[in-house]
């Protein structure tokens, strides 16, 4: 059985760490933790994860929501 791979972006690394672990207890591949917004629109691509698991507040100049509305554009257009 294939499993789902899911990225995680979350600038906390302690709550990101204990997320990845949580998900891989239960069985999924956590692709990537990436940082900001920009890092996941610079590799969503390449990673293409199953799902994403983000943190509204991120470091750098789009937050969660600006980057979720971003990603899902870029998916529409595929």
């Amino acid at each position: 059985m294939e499993h789902a791979r899911i990225l995680i972006i979350e600038d906390e690394q302690i709550t990101a760490l204990a997320i990845k672990k949580m998900l891989e207890n239960l069985g999924y591949l956590v692709s990537d933790i990436l940082q900001s917004g920009e890092e996941a629109l610079g590799k969503i691509e390449k990673l293409n994860p199953d799902l994403i698991i983000m943190d509204i507040t991120l470091s750098g100049q789009i937050d969660g929501i600006e980057a979720a509305t971003l990603i899902n554009r870029s998916e529409e257009r595929r």
